[in-house]
């Protein structure tokens, strides 16, 4: 445990607690004097949750979710990555991982109503998702997720979520900033 405590893990810390904020893991600590003509960085880096949804020629699906982390937050505080249905669910329609704060991801349970919505309103994986994203406030949450039959969806209501897909029929898309949800 001890190489995680570092001289810059501390100063992170450090600055999270002093601004009084929650931040990602990983965050550059913020200079504490930065020249003017210097961009100052917002505390918050682009190196967050992991995701990965996967379906086989049989139809069998699985997901898994890590997550990036937080600076200064609440002692006791469990993210969504770590319960089932809230940033990470699989079933026999669909694997679905989630990223974005926690915090609206657990109270939505994003990654299950996606699930929940295709078994019982019979909505495909895209109509599904679109339905869950819907009930997350606007800048809260992204996720991907894929079907039993191969159908792919990479859906988000945040700035930009880096996301990659590639299916057996040579398709193929990487990218951060198109097409947020509405």
């Amino acid at each position: 445990m001890s190489h995680f405590i570092t001289p810059e893990n501390i100063e992170r810390l450090k600055q999270a607690q002093e601004a009084d904020r929650v931040q990602l893991d990983y965050t550059q600590p913020i200079p504490k004097e930065v020249p003017k003509e210097a961009a100052v960085a917002d505390g918050d880096s682009q190196i967050g949750t992991v995701g990965c949804v996967a379906v086989d020629s049989e139809g069998n699906l699985a997901t898994a979710t890590s997550t990036g982390g937080i600076v200064n937050k609440m002692v006791g505080r469990i993210g969504d990555t770590p319960i089932i249905g809230a940033g990470t669910y699989a079933n026999h329609l669909c694997a679905v991982s989630a990223t974005g704060r926690g915090e609206a991801i657990i109270r939505g349970t994003i990654a299950r109503d996606v699930a929940a919505v295709m078994e019982f309103k019979g909505l495909s994986l895209k109509e599904a998702a679109a339905y869950a994203m819907d009930r997350v406030p606007r800048g809260n949450a992204g996720l991907i997720a894929v079907s039993s039959t191969g159908e792919v969806d990479m859906l988000f209501n945040t700035t930009g979520m880096f996301r990659a897909c590639a299916t057996e029929d040579g398709y193929s898309e990487i990218a951060i900033w198109d097409s947020p949800a509405k």
